[in-house]
């Protein structure tokens, strides 16, 4: 796995366990188990990865979510959503850009998250277009 050049990494290894909330900046690669919500500040392209084996029982928000592991609870991913090959993910996926590999389990529902701008942009413009009486 690549990582970005200049961003700070912070390491779940695989014996780990963490219980709480989780915010952070740059790259967080989660090989343990993570029990609890996972916060990327939203202004940065902040990145999670859950390899295989590691898992999170909590909810996600994060810009870029590469998932490999298991997650119980939601993904709320506001850039890119990557399911590979051995991810489970057991929640519903709120994303802009999904790439999804054969053998990818979703227990869940997809949600894209771009139509709240389409439509938000829908009605601004049939709004405009009314005539009054």
């Amino acid at each position: 796995m690549a990582f970005q050049s200049g961003n700070s990494t912070t390491l779940i290894s695989k014996d780990s366990e963490i219980i709480g909330e989780i915010k952070f900046t740059g790259d967080l690669e989660i090989q343990g188990l993570v029990r609890g919500d996972i916060h990327a500040s939203s202004d940065t392209k902040a990145i999670v990865r859950i390899v295989a084996g590691g898992r999170v029982e909590g909810q996600i928000h994060a810009p870029k979510v590469i998932i490999n592991g298991h997650v119980k609870g939601d993904v709320h991913c506001s850039d890119h959503v990557e399911l590979a090959a051995k991810a489970n993910v057991d929640g519903n996926v709120h994303y802009n850009l999904i790439e999804m590999v054969k053998g990818a389990q979703l227990n869940g529902n997809l949600v894209y998250a771009g139509a709240d701008k389409k439509v938000a942009g829908v009605e601004s413009i049939s709004g405009n277009n009314q005539q009054t009486g």
